[in-house]
C-alpha cells in the first residue's frame, strides 16, 4: 500500500486493504457494481448517472462555498479543463455538514460556482457524507477507501476520491492535498482508459 505524508493524503486503496477492512462492508465487486448504481441530481435538476462513466477516471470532492479549501476549485476547474477530453471527469457534491459552511441552495451555489470560479464541471445538489443521512455515493467510497486509521467519517470539506476507470482503484485524499497533486495519478488511469 502506498502512504502518503498524512497532511497531503488519506490515500487508501481497497485492493490493499486487509480483509479485516472488508468484513462490514460490501464485497469490492459489489460495491463496484453499487457505485455506477448510484444516481445523482445536478444543481439544475438534471440527472447525473455514474453508469454513464464507468470507463472515465472519476475525481468526486465534497465541497463548500464558504471554506479555506474553497480556492481549489480553481485547481479543479484546471484539471478538469486539462484532461476532460482524455476522460476526467470531476463531480462536486456540495455539503453543509462542516462548519455550516454551504449553506445556500442551490440557485445561490450555482451562481457561485460559476461567477467566482467559473466551474465547468458537474456540480450536484447538496448532500450529506456522514451520518445516518450520508448518501450512497458516500457510503461506498468510504467503505472502499476509508482514511487514516481506517476512519470511515469523511474529515472536513474538499475531501476528494480518485476513482480508477471501473473503479478498480479507489483513493482517498485529504482536503488539504492540493487537486494539483493527484494529476500524475490522474495520467495514470486515463493512460488505462486508452
Amino acid at each position: 500500500m502506498k502512504h502518503h505524508n498524512a497532511e497531503q493524503s488519506e490515500s487508501r486503496s481497497k485492493h490493499n486493504s486487509s480483509p479485516a477492512d472488508t468484513s462490514a462492508t460490501l464485497s469490492q465487486d459489489s460495491s463496484r457494481d453499487a457505485l455506477y448504481q448510484v444516481k445523482l441530481t445536478d444543481l439544475h435538476g438534471e440527472a447525473l448517472n455514474l453508469s454513464d462513466y464507468q470507463d472515465h477516471t472519476l475525481l468526486i470532492v465534497n465541497t463548500a462555498s464558504h471554506c479555506g479549501f474553497t480556492p481549489q476549485y480553481r485547481s479543479l476547474e484546471s484539471l478538469y479543463q486539462t484532461y476532460r477530453d482524455q476522460g476526467l471527469l470531476i463531480i462536486a457534491t456540495p455539503c453543509n455538514q462542516f462548519g455550516q459552511q454551504e449553506p445556500g441552495g442551490a440557485s445561490e451555489i450555482q451562481a457561485f460556482c460559476n461567477l467566482k470560479y467559473q466551474i465547468s464541471f458537474p456540480v450536484s445538489e447538496k448532500l450529506e457524507v456522514n451520518g445516518d443521512n450520508a448518501h450512497l455515493l458516500y457510503q461506498i467510497l468510504k467503505a472502499r477507501a476509508p482514511g487514516l486509521l481506517n476512519s470511515q467519517r469523511v474529515k472536513w470539506n474538499f475531501t476528494k476520491f480518485l476513482i480508477s476507470p471501473k473503479a478498480e482503484e479507489i483513493e482517498r485524499y485529504s482536503p488539504m492535498t492540493s487537486p494539483r497533486k493527484l494529476e500524475v495519478k490522474i495520467r495514470r488511469y486515463l493512460s488505462k482508459e486508452s
